[in-house]
């Protein structure tokens, strides 16, 4: 499994804007969600999450509401703003763009 010091600087943010952006979620979601969608290999340690969470929702490009949760249980549930996707797609062109790049120089080296 991968750790979270095994991902490009910001790429959390990126990718919890993209997993927010199908529906709202709750913390602990987020994790799994990104988890099963990298086919097991990111997990996302609470003690990236949260922070990440709490930052991204003091840039304005998420709110949160509590809401219940699937277990009956009062939780946290995190969406995306209008900025919130305007940045989601600012990053996601520039992680293209240079995710490509890294994978001509890997490739051709």
């Amino acid at each position: 499994m991968g750790k979270p010091s095994d991902l490009v600087q910001g790429t959390l943010d990126l990718l919890i804007l993209k997993t927010i952006a199908l529906e709202p979620m709750h913390g602990w979601a987020i994790a799994k969600r990104i988890q099963q969608m990298s086919g097991e290999v990111l997990q996302v340690q609470q003690g990236s999450l949260y922070p990440a969470l709490h930052r991204l929702e003091q840039q304005g490009w998420i709110k949160a509401k509590w809401d219940e949760s699937e277990t009956g249980r009062q939780a946290k549930f995190y969406s995306l703003t209008a900025a919130g996707r305007k940045q989601m797609d600012a990053e996601s062109a520039n992680w293209s763009r240079l995710s490509a790049a890294i994978n001509l120089i890997v490739s051709e080296a």
